[in-house]
């Protein structure tokens, strides 16, 4: 198939949602109070992510459809409904996260003030997401060259503060430390395994190029496969590396010095140098703004693949914006609410898991590329995995 390996990039696009502002705030968070304890859970959310992400683009490929479409088309309509529904809170979470955590990043890089700042960040996202107009491509690698911004930011933090190998060894082995890590567990998968992401990825490569036969079908899939991993290797590898350098920097003179991303930049400047702060910041913000941009194209495909209504982005960006510049407006705690968002978001997971999961696993859907029964289990293992942690959340955080 003539070009095919200039068809990867779907998978950049989505791997920006996993390294938007609130994985720095419960990738930091976790570090500092915990150290390298959750380590191993940022690498099992994602290899979750890698398999989850796959499956979305193998929708995409394979029905020509996007998860919501095929949704609203195979469900009751009370349950597309509800998933619709459920779908927008979820963009409204992932909405504050993004705008709050790039605010931030243009108060510490240049001191604009939070709520002006949110605005600004408005105002880039559209810009960035007029690219997409323009060819999907141009869009794809912007926000791919932001992704690169923020590895280089954490790879110079990194080799700033150094790393205990013991310590990052003795985080690879499972475990907790009281029902404060199993919540700071939750917002990490939350902030990883991205529901509206696995909504957008099926929907940039479906009728990414017509294939004519299944063995085409098959060559795009390996494209797709290697797109995956490599991007999502990626962005494992900052969140990795975002956990290590809090852990290395804040865990040994206490977590209460990085509570909040402020402080975390502040730490950084006193202990690490002004350098190591200027590329935390510069992290941040290219995160804020890439992944803002991603999110409205996510609700945009969420609203026309489930109710097909397609309205301008201009409101829509208006409408879910609100909660987050009611945060920056009120002065509430904003690594808080970033942290809370990425809870949030952990229980909107499954909405989208279970119903992939569903689909992908139907002859009639997938046809010659059904999921084999093992890959089944497999995603319905993490879907499982994902809900009993909420449960325990809830009842550790609120019913207890």
């Amino acid at each position: 198939m003539r070009g095919v390996y200039g068809l990867a990039g779907p998978a950049f696009v989505a791997a920006v949602a996993y390294v938007d502002p609130g994985n720095f705030a419960t990738n930091f968070s976790a570090g500092a109070r915990y150290g390298y304890t959750l380590l191993w859970v940022v690498i099992a959310a994602n290899l979750m992510a890698m398999l989850v992400q796959y499956q979305s683009a193998k929708l995409g490929v394979v029905t020509g459809r996007d998860l919501p479409e095929l949704c609203r088309d195979t469900f009751p309509r009370s349950v597309s409904v509800g998933l619709w529904l459920q779908a927008e809170v979820v963009a409204m979470a992932t909405d504050i996260a993004e705008f709050v955590g790039a605010a931030i990043g243009l108060y510490l890089v240049f001191g604009i003030p939070l709520l002006p700042a949110g605005l600004i960040t408005a105002v880039v996202a559209f810009v960035i997401l007029a690219l997409e107009r323009r060819g999907r491509r141009r869009f794809e690698l912007v926000i791919a060259g932001l992704l690169g911004l923020v590895l280089l930011g954490f790879a110079y933090d990194l080799v700033a503060v150094g790393a205990s190998p013991s310590g990052v060894a003795a985080g690879l082995v499972p475990q907790f430390s009281g029902s404060g890590s199993v919540l700071l567990a939750a917002g990490i998968v939350g902030a990883t395994v991205m529901p509206h992401v696995i909504y957008l990825h099926s929907a940039l490569t479906k009728r990414r190029v017509v294939c004519q036969d299944d063995g085409e079908r098959r060559a795009l899939l390996g494209v797709q496969r290697i797109d995956v991993v490599v991007a999502l290797g990626i962005a494992g590898t900052i969140n990795v590396v975002m956990m290590v350098v809090a852990a290395s920097v804040f865990h040994r003179i206490g977590g209460s010095s990085a509570d909040s991303i402020e402080a975390a930049h502040e730490g950084l400047f006193r202990l690490a140098g002004g350098g190591a702060a200027m590329a935390f910041a510069v992290a941040l913000l290219a995160s804020g703004l890439s992944s803002a941009s991603v999110g409205t194209y996510a609700g945009q495909v969420v609203m026309q693949g489930f109710v097909r209504r397609r309205i301008p982005l201009f409101v829509r960006r208006g409408v879910t914006m609100l909660p987050a510049l009611a945060v920056l407006a009120f002065g509430l705690p904003v690594t808080l609410t970033l942290v809370v968002s990425q809870v949030v978001l952990s229980f909107g997971i499954p909405f989208a898991l279970v119903p992939l999961t569903m689909l992908s696993r139907r002859a009639d859907i997938m046809g010659a590329f059904v999921n084999r029964r093992s890959v089944t289990v497999l995603m319905s293992a993490v879907a499982t995995v994902i809900i009993l942690l909420n449960g325990y959340l809830l009842y550790a955080t609120v019913l207890r």
